[in-house]
């Protein structure tokens, strides 16, 4: 980056730089902090401890606790070694069947993983929204910007299942509803990825749902099928058609990433043939409301009796499960 000619890349790829610096920044600063603490905390210990000081001595393992909470915390990102691990992700939630129930499940996992994304100080962006017709929403993609995003939220991808007494149903009777959620890298600008515009229908529309100015009243939000493996990427919510088109793109190539990936992935499953890949209709976690409350992980086994703990977007203990797993 001190280079001079740095500055004269195009704004996309400084901003993957920097980012990618500052992830690596981060890093660094977070190992000596806390190597300093640990020499720091053993200091005192061993001059409380001459001194019988009992106050200094549990301050020093209140400070103990604290470091070793923030370790298994680094301790978690380093198994994330996979290439894709440290991108953003791009996050699509889709219902399943059950109707307004399944709407309303879409929108309780939106606002978890959008709680989860914020209290990691990392940037969540709506690219497509269609709402419910009642209540809820039928599907939502959106991206999630942040160090290693993809990485920890890889264990998000599969089927979510719901159980509890609908609100929407006047007899009280318990429903069980089910929710997609795909989890993608978002394509950085270091992955070439060649789309012959032969290949592309490219369909303008009025976008729909909540928005400024110019919905409902330009053909603004685009809509890409790639026609040899009918991949379909659209947006809406930016304010242009030129802007709907760029975020259209950036998913359908992120889509036609996965799918490559997912080929070489296969080949790795042929050698070892102990891996499983998480895929459409595996139900991975369970949400149960009632007659009890309890989340569980039916791959790690993990369970979370505070319901309201997880849909806050406290997934924590489900993702480091996974990732140790893995």
């Amino acid at each position: 980056m001190s280079n001079p000619n740095f500055w004269k890349k195009d704004q996309e790829e400084i901003s993957r730089l920097s980012q990618e610096r500052a992830s690596f920044r981060e890093q660094i600063d977070t190992w000596q902090t806390l190597k300093k603490g640990t020499e720091d905390a053993m200091l005192l210990a061993e001059i409380a401890r001459e001194e019988e000081d009992l106050p200094t001595l549990r301050e020093v393992s209140h400070d103990v606790d604290r470091l070793q909470t923030e370790i298994q915390g680094l301790e978690v990102q380093s198994l994330l070694g996979d290439p894709d691990d440290r991108r953003n992700a791009i996050v699509a939630i889709n219902a399943g069947a059950g109707g307004t129930e399944a709407q309303d499940w879409v929108e309780m996992l939106f606002r978890m993983y959008t709680r989860w994304g914020e209290e990691k100080e990392m940037k969540v962006r709506v690219i497509d929204y269609l709402p419910g017709d009642e209540a809820g929403i039928k599907n939502v993609t959106f991206t999630i910007s942040g160090p290693y995003a993809n990485g920890y939220l890889k264990s998000e991808h599969g089927i979510h299942r719901m159980v509890r007494i609908s609100p929407f149903d006047a007899t009280g009777r318990r429903h069980t509803s089910f929710a997609s959620v795909s989890i993608l890298p978002e394509v950085d600008t270091d992955i070439n990825i060649e789309i012959d515009e032969n290949d592309l229908r490219i369909d303008t529309f009025r976008a729909s749902g909540p928005g400024g100015q110019h919905v409902n009243k330009t053909s603004s939000a685009v809509r890409i099928t790639h026609l040899p493996t009918s991949i379909v990427a659209q947006c809406q919510n930016e304010k242009s058609q030129h802007r709907n088109k760029e975020m259209a793109m950036k998913v359908l190539k992120a889509k036609l990433y996965e799918v490559e990936r997912k080929k070489l992935e296969q080949k790795k499953q042929e050698m070892h043939q102990s891996q499983k890949e998480i895929g459409w209709g595996s139900q991975i976690r369970s949400y149960v409301f009632n007659p009890y409350r309890l989340v569980k992980d039916h791959r790690t086994h993990v369970e979370e009796g505070n319901v309201e703990k997880v849909m806050n977007g406290g997934i924590d203990t489900f993702i480091d499960a996974y990732l140790r797993m893995k």
